[in-house]
């Protein structure tokens, strides 16, 4: 199993960026996927997650209304678009794979940094 992150980088508060990640080694369409986040000094928190096929989405209040998770089974991929980015949204982030019928996830990708600043 891997999940490979990109699209990280630095943005303006305001400003949009797309993170990505790739998985494999795993029936991707079968599992339900999720962003998670770190910012520096505080635990991870999750960011919202997507289901396997009706691509029904949940996410954590912060971020309600500005972020949006989408999947493309047949890319095995899944994003996070991010906008009306806040200084308080930089984090690291990480996508993760959650296990069937628990609230727990398996594997984590390797994290991409976003910073939000002027």
């Amino acid at each position: 199993v891997q999940l490979v992150e990109s699209g990280g980088g630095v943005v303006q508060p305001g400003g949009s960026l797309r993170l990505s990640c790739a998985a494999s080694g795993f029936s991707f369409s079968t599992y339900v996927m999720s962003w998670h986040r770190q910012a520096p000094g505080k635990e991870r928190e999750l960011v919202g997650t997507i289901k396997q096929s009706s691509g029904s989405t949940n996410y954590a209040d912060a971020v309600k209304g500005r972020f949006t998770i989408s999947r493309d089974n047949a890319k095995n991929t899944v994003y996070l678009q991010m906008n009306s980015l806040k200084p308080e949204d930089t984090a690291v982030y990480y996508c993760s794979r959650k296990r069937f019928g628990i609230d727990q996830y398996d594997y984590w990708g390797q994290g991409t940094q976003v910073t939000v600043s002027s």
